[in-house]
């Protein structure tokens, strides 16, 4: 029997290198959990008000005026309009063009449940986007 020595080895080098896998999967990971909840926070009806240091936004040419007065008359870009007249106006624009933006101007004294009732025929007539339009304050 002999009793010699056991052969002993080198130990390894040192890695010098950083494993970046695990980075990267965590990254996917939180990139999935992000794109999945982001449309969750977006509101149904989409508010563009001024600010009273902004400038007056730009018409685009898809927009409808829609403007309500103090005694709930309702004016489609400036003419005098029936609510039925309004619901088939407002199913031609958005057959025509469904991205078409309609402005909603509405008087300050009059009630909400009138604005309420313009908004719903115009989602019922296929249109998404309704803007609010304000008065800038004065400064």
């Amino acid at each position: 029997m002999a009793f010699g020595r056991l052969e002993r080895r080198q130990n390894a080098p040192p890695m010098s290198e950083i494993n970046v896998t695990p980075l990267v999967d965590v990254m996917l990971v939180l990139l999935v959990i992000f794109m999945l909840t982001a449309p969750l926070l977006t509101s149904a009806v989409r508010l563009d008000l001024p600010n009273a240091e902004a400038p007056s936004a730009a018409s685009s040419p898809a927009a409808l005026t829609l403007a309500l007065d103090a005694q709930g008359d309702i004016f489609l870009n400036d003419r005098p309009v029936t609510p039925e007249q309004l619901r088939q106006r407002l199913q031609e624009v958005a057959h025509a063009n469904p991205d078409a933006e309609l402005q909603l101007r509405a008087d300050q004294s009059l009630s909400y449940g009138k604005v309420v009732e313009v908004m719903a025929l115009a989602q019922k007539a296929g249109l998404s986007r309704i803007g609010f339009v304000a008065q800038p304050v004065a400064r």
